[in-house]
């Protein structure tokens, strides 16, 4: 038997249960992956609550899109994986039906990628999420090259510290964004070369200052809502703005500035592409191995108490990833 977090009704965090559920045989072209630790994000929050777009199949739904693991079991077919390899979960698009808050899930095989050496158990389950965003948007969407002044908001949230290490990496210049100026001194050990608290300077003024008065060149939007105008006006004449995030639920005007590009992001854009996977997953492998990518880890629980781990994500308090071992 394998324990899994399900969910019968929409609501807060009591609304989930660890139940035993049979052990899932991989069918052709999967694996199986015993997990090892796994994750929370705010897309689990938005299927548990109901705040999803999409359909999530109730009663008996299960959650989770980000873990990790060893696998335990191959289908017909594979050939590239074996038993016993580490992997990471690079996509789980179908996480109502068998998410990673679990014990054991079943997935395509190309749906995994091999775990970086140097990553530990939790650093590997907080790694993907984070990363796989950041990496897309800014590399694969805004074609983020070295010198590029990137403008990051929500930057002390997992993605936005991702992006700061990403651009640090590509040899970008980031730039990070926080409401609360108490935050700056950690920003700057995560990474930003400067940092803007709008809590205590104007947005666009301050930009055009940390770049010689040109403007930022990539604007990676994690908020969205009404501050987004204030965004296309630090940025440069033929600068991009990626808007990878929904923080803010309020509507988000209509881009009014001719003279940037707008793209609307989300993940799975590319990690359900095998050839944009093997790029990020190869990119990771090098920042881990050199030392210049590492996630953030806020708070570690246990399986028994994942009902805490979605409590803790709720309350907007953390500063990193939170994340449940199994």
């Amino acid at each position: 038997m394998s324990r899994v977090v399900v969910f019968d009704e929409f609501g807060g965090p009591d609304v989930l249960r660890v139940v035993d559920e049979p052990v899932t045989e991989p069918a052709s072209g999967e694996v199986r992956v015993r997990v090892e630790a796994f994750a929370v994000n705010p897309l689990d929050r938005m299927m548990r609550s109901g705040a999803m777009p999409s359909t999530v199949h109730l009663p008996h739904s299960r959650l989770g899109v980000e873990g990790t693991g060893v696998v335990d079991a191959v289908g017909a077919g594979v050939t590239a994986l074996a038993i016993g390899d580490p992997v990471i979960l690079a996509a789980v698009p179908d996480a109502s039906a068998r998410g990673s808050h679990a014990e054991h899930i079943t997935v395509p095989a190309e749906r995994v990628i091999a775990r970086p050496a140097g990553l530990d158990v939790t650093e590997a389950a907080a790694v993907w999420v984070a990363f796989s965003t950041a990496y897309g948007a800014l590399v694969e969407k805004a074609g983020m090259r070295p010198g590029d002044h990137v403008l990051v908001t929500a930057a002390s949230g997992a993605v936005g510290r991702a992006a700061l290490q990403i651009a640090r990496h590509v040899g970008a210049v980031p730039i990070a964004v926080t409401r609360h100026s108490g935050k700056a001194d950690d920003l700057v050990a995560a990474g930003a070369a400067a940092v803007i608290a709008t809590d205590r300077a104007d947005l666009a003024e301050a930009v055009h200052h940390h770049t010689a008065g040109t403007g930022a060149d990539i604007v990676l939007d994690l908020v969205m809502g009404p501050g987004q105008p204030n965004l296309l006006r630090a940025a440069r004449p033929g600068a991009t703005l990626v808007a990878a995030g929904f923080l803010d639920p309020r509507p988000t005007p209509f881009p009014a500035t001719a003279g940037v590009t707008v793209h609307s992001y989300r993940s799975f854009e590319h990690t359900l592409d095998p050839a944009v996977v093997r790029r990020m997953a190869a990119f990771l492998t090098a920042g881990v191995r050199l030392g210049t990518l590492r996630p953030a880890i806020d708070r570690v629980f246990t399986l028994a108490d994942v009902a805490g781990a979605h409590h803790h994500l709720d309350q907007g308090l953390h500063a990193g990833k939170v994340v449940v071992t199994v």
